[in-house]
């Protein structure tokens, strides 16, 4: 079954970061600006499997930022947001993250 295995909507302007609603993520971990570990309820069975990652600001902008995966593990999924022209790190207010395998 190739099926989404987690997910989260989660403000990243807060500390700690908001979980607004989650399938299989117990929580989010702030890294420092821009970077967010999701960590799962219920491990994967390896590493192997994909992250999509969209964001938007406060007043759902659309915006020009990169938005990574940056490692993960069977129990955790590690993001980044960059602004993509000086390379700076920068917190969002709406992040949404999905985990296929």
């Amino acid at each position: 079954i190739y099926a989404c295995r987690a997910w989260v909507n989660f403000d990243g302007n807060v500390s700690p970061p908001s979980i607004r609603g989650s399938g299989n993520v117990s929580s989010i971990t702030d890294d420092g600006v821009g970077l967010f570990t999701a960590n799962f309820t219920t491990a994967m069975p390896d590493a192997n499997f994909a992250v999509t990652i969209a964001g938007q600001d406060s007043a759902f902008n659309r915006l020009n930022r990169t938005l990574m995966g940056r490692a993960k593990s069977t129990t955790e999924a590690e993001i980044s947001s960059v602004v993509p022209n000086n390379n700076s790190p920068e917190d969002l207010a709406h992040y949404n993250i999905a985990v296929f395998r």
